[in-house]
């Protein structure tokens, strides 16, 4: 599978923006957000938030708009998979705005804690990117990671597994 480029991310949201003229949001999360903010790892795919279930019209456009490009453009539920920290939408990040479409990445200690949770080396990695670009601090990670541990059970969250990647991410 290619490699998803930041230019061919940016031409899927110019072509979204023609073919869908209403107001509407989408928010990055995954490899694509990371590459929106500079980071060098390939990523495969576009990840979004969104319901994979129940799609609506705006999501019926993204998933033809990515059949025709080619492209994989796939809606995650991340609010079922992780707790989303309260304070999380003040801390998205605005890419731009194309045409009638708001693009944000999703707050960086959420995409964090995401991926302290699957742990994957890589995902490390993109922390560590996310710790080098000043987007998050290990210190307010580390409180974001006591708060979402409180509902690890509901989330089928691996306390000991978190705390280990978390002290990996800190001590590198």
């Amino acid at each position: 599978m290619a490699n998803i480029t930041s230019e061919q991310i940016h031409l899927f949201l110019t072509e979204l923006a023609r073919r869908y003229t209403r107001p509407a949001t989408v928010v990055l999360l995954g490899g694509s957000a990371l590459c929106l903010l500079g980071s060098e790892r390939p990523t495969a795919d576009i990840d979004y938030v969104g319901d994979d279930l129940r799609q609506n019209e705006f999501q019926q456009v993204i998933g033809q708009l990515a059949d025709d490009l080619r492209l994989i453009i796939d809606p995650v539920p991340i609010g079922e998979f992780i707790p989303i920290p309260a304070d999380a939408d003040s801390r998205r990040i605005s890419i731009g705005q194309y045409g009638q479409v708001a693009v944000f990445v999703l707050d960086p200690y959420t995409i964090a804690l995401s991926k302290l949770d699957r742990g994957f080396a890589s995902d490390l990695e993109d922390i560590q990117f996310l710790l080098r670009r000043n987007l998050i601090s290990v210190e307010q990670l580390e409180i974001v990671v006591q708060n979402a541990l409180r509902n690890a059970a509901r989330f089928d969250l691996n306390p000991k597994a978190i705390r280990e990647h978390l002290a990996i991410v800190r001590d590198a």
